[in-house]
């Protein structure tokens, strides 16, 4: 690459990772397909640091009409930290669960040892996530970026931080809720 094409190389991040370089035509591109949105890293030569793209001159090819998506602090976490603790709380609805069709202690406990009511948990964790992906999205954030990963729930809260510009606090309650649901 030549000393003028690396000049006007852009790198972008997309997913955690960094991507280009890209010459700045193309990168307009991306902007106009909404791969790179309000608040995704941007760098070239001569900058400082990686800058959201709304603080470089690029901003101009963004949707102006659109606010900018609101931050982490703005968004009701209620959801996310419901589905932090919820490898727990599932684990507590399936003895409920045990308890009330079996009857008794003993069919729960079995039923419990045996894995029968795995599905609850598994259903709670992804209602949760489902449902948060779409608050995310009404606060104006690009969820489609991470949307299919509302399966793998860590995932999920992992980019959920990363995007909201949160700490992982949530993401390391679940890791921990899971581990004591497992070693129970």
């Amino acid at each position: 690459m030549s000393e003028a094409q690396s000049e006007a190389a852009w790198f972008y991040e997309e997913n955690g990772q960094r991507k280009g370089p890209v010459v700045e035509p193309d990168l307009v591109k991306l902007i106009k397909a909404s791969v790179i949105s309000h608040g995704t890293a941007v760098w070239k030569q001569g900058f400082p640091d990686w800058l959201s793209v709304e603080n470089t001159e690029l901003r101009v090819h963004l949707d102006n009409t659109a606010p900018p998506p609101l931050s982490g602090e703005k968004i009701n976490n209620t959801l996310v930290w419901l589905l932090a603790f919820a490898p727990l709380i599932g684990y507590f609805l399936e003895w409920f669960i045990a308890g009330a069709i079996h009857g008794n202690q003993v069919g729960a406990a079995i039923a419990m040892a045996d894995s029968k009511y795995w599905f609850v948990t598994l259903g709670l964790n992804i209602a949760l996530a489902f449902f948060d992906e779409r608050r995310l999205k009404s606060a104006g954030h690009n969820t489609e970026k991470f949307k299919g990963w509302i399966w793998l729930v860590p995932v999920y809260l992992y980019q959920r931080a990363k995007a909201t510009k949160q700490n992982l606090a949530y993401f390391i309650v679940w890791i921990v809720c899971f581990v004591l649901v497992l070693i129970s």
